[in-house]
């Protein structure tokens, strides 16, 4: 049996039941995430006590009568209760594709979580899912003198320096979080970033108020001139730390405050007994300087990976010539020039 969920209590009830989640699941950060006419729902699956849940956004296709399904921006993919069985998934599979097949959903992508167990199997067979890249983890699970010994050499000199020049604090009041708003939104305007990474100033303090999760933003305070020069932005769920989104002034870019500021939560998430803290990868899963960046704190790589799943093969192919899109490697097809 397949529920369809939309409603804050109903999908809040599901994540606390099933125990292990990430905040890209919950209903908060649907909501703070979906566009304009984007339908967030959970896909609830039950059968005897086994259930599997995935949350997904429902998109029009302009111009059709047709849709299709995507998932937040960041790691998510489907939950299950029963991840020591590795039973069949058929029927699950079977109940998702039904579900699609009646209502109109052409496609369907969804960007998985490494730290979630058993997304692989539960989807095999269903699309395809294919590892697109590497994201680097902290193990918290280890000693404080383990974790820094992966450190390169480059990244403790500079943290060594960044905590002899500045004082790490949290941000607790308006202004602490309007100023690592003002930097953050200096960073992606210096990094000529995609216009999805500039958020208002809504989308942080509505952030900040979502309790199904908790948020830290750490701010690095340059002693000599009192300034905050740098901001990073961590959300904690159940066993897991995530770097969320970052910032530094460009005047104070040769102090390296971001990664006394990564250093930081580790010494946090290792005290608050957190198990992983992930870092993320490089620009669109390449191994660019960004991933050059976060690997230089952990050789603890994991694969991230992406489900898709074409529904209808004949519309699909038919959007895309009416898309008038030969070859791209973006996902659906159809979507390329939107």
């Amino acid at each position: 049996m397949l529920n369809i969920i939309t409603e804050k209590n109903d999908w809040e009830k599901v994540l606390d039941q099933l125990g292990v989640f990430d905040f890209y699941h919950t209903y908060d950060y649907h909501h703070l995430s979906k566009n304009e006419g984007d339908n967030p729902v959970l896909l609830v699956y039950t059968k005897n006590n086994n259930t599997i849940a995935l949350p997904l956004l429902i998109r029009q296709i302009r111009h059709t009568d047709y849709f299709d399904a995507t998932s937040v921006y960041g790691y998510v993919g489907p939950l299950s209760n029963n991840t020591a069985d590795n039973r069949d998934f058929k029927e699950y599979q079977s109940y998702l594709n039904e579900y699609f097949k009646s209502n109109n959903i052409i496609s369907v992508f969804s960007r998985l979580n490494p730290y979630i167990p058993q997304q692989l199997e539960i989807l095999s067979g269903l699309g395809e899912v294919k590892s697109i890249g590497n994201i680097v983890n902290i193990d918290l699970t280890q000693s404080l003198d383990q974790q820094r010994s992966a450190y390169r050499r480059d990244t403790r000199s500079r943290i060594n320096k960044a905590r002899r020049l500045c004082t790490v604090r949290k941000a607790d009041r308006s202004e602490d979080i309007k100023s690592f708003i003002d930097i953050y939104l200096e960073t992606m305007r210096k990094l000529d970033a995609n216009t999805s990474y500039f958020f208002n100033e809504d989308y942080f303090f509505n952030f900040l108020k979502c309790n199904g999760f908790k948020t830290d933003i750490l701010l690095a305070i340059h002693n000599e001139s009192n300034n905050v020069i740098a901001g990073s932005m961590f959300v904690k769920t159940n066993n897991i730390i995530q770097y969320h989104l970052s910032g530094t002034k460009t005047e104070y870019l040769n102090i390296a405050p971001a990664r006394l500021l990564l250093d930081e939560m580790r010494l946090l998430g290792t005290e608050e007994k957190y198990t992983y803290f992930n870092l993320g990868g490089g620009y669109h899963s390449k191994e660019d300087a960004l991933f050059n960046f976060k690997s230089s704190f952990s050789n603890d790589i994991k694969l991230f990976s992406v489900w898709k799943v074409i529904v209808d093969e004949n519309i699909y192919s038919q959007l895309q010539k009416d898309a008038n899109i030969t070859e791209t490697d973006f996902f659906p097809a159809y979507r390329a020039n939107n």
